[in-house]
């Protein structure tokens, strides 16, 4: 069956009004796309301030918080394009240049996703991703290439990247049919990296590239130190772990993760007095324990 348009650009509005109209007021609206705005379940009913800003976007309302990878799937499951760019809400274009990513997509049977260059909202624009480096088997450690770099065009050059960003990520439909959709487990955090695993586990590959810019304002929802964002970033290093690791491998990360990782936080948080930081992580470990080695 031939899909209705050719894009379906779904992002997530949680109690993010202002920065949605913004995200939507750098597109140009096309006849051969669609914009899809999930309100996951916003304290104030803004949905219906986008729908009735915005009649030309489809809004769905959900009564429940989904999360990242359940707001995503929702709209994915309502979106009617032949490829589908998952952007948050806390960015936007200042070029609203997608038409080279479809080209990329569109040039191998193997691409599965490819992600635009991210560059942060403030200053003079650093760089925030222009591809990732691999996780290690035990620690989890990785970087975005061109992390924080002022952008002189090192990294214009396109590349296989071994995970998706979050923040913007275009897929092909036909892709997700095969893989399956966002892994809801997480709720936040760490679901694109799951999920571009299961990418490259069912063959395809994972592109970087630099034609389309995307502008990230960056932590919006949960903030930077937030108890919110300990808990599941705690939570899900160990989800992550459990559901992708193997062997030795596995249980020496478990060992890192808990007993360095974990405790070197609780430490540094009790020198700066965040008790409730303390309090996240603690409770990042005990609601995950159990499940771990089943």
């Amino acid at each position: 069956m031939q899909n209705e348009y050719k894009l379906s650009i779904i992002t997530i509005n949680y109690n993010g009004l202002k920065d949605t109209c913004e995200l939507i007021d750098s597109i140009p609206f096309k006849d051969d796309m669609e914009v899809i705005v999930v309100d996951n379940a916003s304290t104030q009913d803004e949905a219906s301030i986008i729908t009735e800003k915005y009649p030309q976007v489809t809004v769905i309302r959900s009564d429940k918080n989904l999360g990242f990878a359940g707001g995503n799937n929702l709209g994915i499951k309502e979106s009617k394009g032949e490829y589908i760019l998952l952007i948050n809400n806390d960015t936007y274009f200042k070029e609203f240049n997608i038409e080279p990513l479809i080209e990329r997509l569109e040039s191998s049977d193997k691409i599965g996703i490819v992600c635009p260059k991210l560059r942060f909202a403030w200053g003079n624009n650093p760089i925030q991703f222009a591809g990732y480096t691999p996780l290690s088997n035990i620690t989890l450690r990785n970087k975005a290439i061109g992390f924080g770099e002022e952008d002189k065009g090192q990294y214009n050059s396109p590349h296989p990247t071994p995970y998706a960003h979050g923040a913007a990520m275009l897929i092909k439909r036909e892709a997700i049919e095969k893989v399956g959709l966002m892994p809801e487990c997480y709720f936040l955090y760490y679901e694109e990296i799951d999920w571009s695993m299961m990418f490259t586990r069912a063959g395809y590959e994972i592109w970087y590239d630099p034609c389309c810019t995307v502008y990230h304002k960056e932590s919006q929802t949960t903030g930077q130190n937030s108890p919110l964002r300990t808990y599941y970033i705690t939570r899900n290093r160990l989800l992550l772990v459990k559901r992708n690791y193997k062997g030795i491998s596995k249980y020496l990360s478990y060992i890192y993760l808990i007993g360095i990782v974990a405790l070197r936080d609780i430490v540094k948080y009790a020198h700066q007095g965040r008790f409730d930081l303390i309090k996240s992580v603690c409770r990042g470990l005990f609601t995950i324990r159990y499940s771990l080695f089943t």
